[in-house]
C-alpha cells in the first residue's frame, strides 16, 4: 500500500495521557532530513521499500527493506535515502508514560530492528491511521492506546532479534563449548579454542563474552566445579584428589576457588550435602 499523508492531530485534551500520538504518515520518496538538536518527539519509522542511511552519533547504519528504526526525542540525527526511491512509514508520539517505559524497554538510543515486515505493527499503523482519517472525536484516546501496543511489538521485536542473535552465535561457540565440557580436566589454550571456530583468541574472547556474559576460563572454572561438587557428594575420595580429578592442579587453590564460589569451604559442603560420607 502506498502512502502520500502525513498527519499532525491537534489534541491538547490526550497530553496528560501516558502516550499520545503527534503524527503519524510515510512518504514513497522519503526526503533527506537533518536535525542536529533532535526532533521535538519520539519516531518509529519503518521501511517498506528501498534503502537508507542513518546516522546518530558517531554511528552511521543502513536502512533496508523490512527495517523499524527507533529515535528517541532530543537526539541527534540524520538520514537520508540511499537511491530515489526510499518508502518510509513513520510515527511521532509522547507522553508522560514514555521515559519510564523506555527506560524499562532499554529503548535510551536509537535502535534499528531488522526482523522484516511485521504483520502486527502493520496492523496497528492501519488502525492508527484509520483512526486518525475515521474518527475525529475519539481518536485521540484510541491512538493513545494503540501507540503504547506500537513500542511494545517493537520492543518484541527488539528481543526476537537479540535471542536469534544469541542463538547463532551459540551455534557458533558450539565446538569450543564441547571441547571445554569433555576436556575440562585438561589445560589447553584460547589458540586451541579459536581454532576449533576458525578465529583470532582476541575475537573469540569477545564472542564468548557477549554470549554467555563471561569468559572462556570463568565458564571452564564453572566447569570443574560442577565436577568437583559431584564427587564431594558421591565419593569418599580425599579432597587432594577430587581437585586433581576436576582439573585443578593445586589443592590449596581448588579450596580458594570453591569457597569463593560457593560460599563454603570444600570440607563444609561435604558435610552438607555427602550421601557416602568421608
Amino acid at each position: 500500500m502506498k502512502l502520500e499523508q502525513s498527519i499532525y492531530p491537534y489534541n491538547p485534551e490526550v497530553k496528560d495521557l501516558p502516550f499520545y500520538l503527534t503524527g503519524i504518515g510515510g512518504s514513497e520518496y522519503q526526503g533527506h532530513i537533518v536535525r542536529p538538536e533532535g526532533y521535538e518527539w519520539h519516531q518509529i519509522l519503518f521501511c517498506a521499500e528501498g534503502k537508507g542511511v542513518l546516522k546518530y552519533g558517531d554511528e552511521t547504519a543502513e536502512i533496508t527493506k523490512g527495517n523499524y528504526f527507533f529515535l528517541p526525542k532530543g537526539q541527534s540525527h540524520e538520514y537520508y535515502p540511499k537511491n530515489n526511491r526510499w518508502d518510509v512509514r513513520w510515527i511521532a508520539f509522547d507522553g508522560n508514560g514514555c521515559v519510564d517505559v523506555f527506560t524499562h524497554f532499554g529503548m535510551t538510543k536509537p535502535t534499528i530492528v531488522g526482523m522484516g515486515e511485521d504483520m502486527v505493527m502493520e496492523d496497528i499503523f492501519d488502525r492508527m491511521l484509520f483512526s486518525q482519517i475515521n474518527d475525529v472525536l475519539y481518536c485521540g484516546y484510541i491512538c493513545s492506546g494503540l501507540v503504547y501496543d506500537y513500542i511494545i511489538e517493537f520492543h518484541r521485536l527488539m528481543n526476537a532479534e537479540v535471542d536469534s542473535t544469541r542463538s547463532r552465535r551459540l551455534t557458533m561457540l558450539l565446538p569450543a563449548l564441547q571441547y571445554m565440557h569433555d576436556n575440562f580436566r585438561e589445560d589447553f589454550s584460547l589458540a586451541l579454542l579459536a581454532g576449533l571456530l576458525g578465529v583470532t583468541p582476541q575475537h573469540f574472547c569477545r564472542i564468548f563474552r557477549e554470549t554467555l556474559n563471561m569468559r572462556p576460563n570463568d565458564f571452564l572454572t564453572e566447569r570443574r566445579l560442577d565436577e568437583a561438587k559431584r564427587l564431594i557428594c558421591e565419593s569418599k575420595k580425599s579432597l587432594a584428589e577430587i581437585a586433581v580429578l576436576s582439573g585443578f592442579r593445586d589443592a590449596s587453590y581448588f579450596s580458594t576457588v570453591f569457597k569463593k564460589k560457593e560460599g563454603v569451604s570444600p570440607v563444609e559442603y561435604r558435610k552438607k550435602h555427602s550421601r557416602g560420607g568421608n
